[in-house]
């Protein structure tokens, strides 16, 4: 026999309650990174002010604090950004090209 709450995980979509918030993966969440830092214009030196990612990122896109922070982070150990170590600013490490691999 299943349990009562059965039928009503099949209502509400066993697909909806397991599915792995999009940004979950730190590729991902770093493609995406990567993806906002290009479509904004840079200031001096190559500058990107860390809120012009952040923000997006946070509201528009509904990411998490941990997923932002995963992205940065792998993003900066494959080398598709550069943050600055006061953490106020990043610059793309290869601006005018794709920064990401297929």
């Amino acid at each position: 026999m299943r349990p009562p709450h059965f039928a009503l995980l099949r209502r509400i979509g066993l697909d909806e309650i397991c599915r792995q918030p999009p940004f979950a993966d730190p590729d991902a969440a770093a493609r995406k990174l990567v993806e906002l830092a290009a479509g904004i214009e840079a200031v001096q030196d190559g500058r990107i002010h860390i809120e012009k990612i952040n923000a997006p990122f946070l509201y528009k896109l509904k990411g998490s604090g941990p997923e932002f922070g995963a992205g940065i982070k792998y993003a900066k150990e494959h080398d598709w950004l550069e943050v600055h170590e006061s953490g106020t600013y990043v610059r793309l490490t290869k601006p005018g090209e794709d920064p990401l691999p297929g």
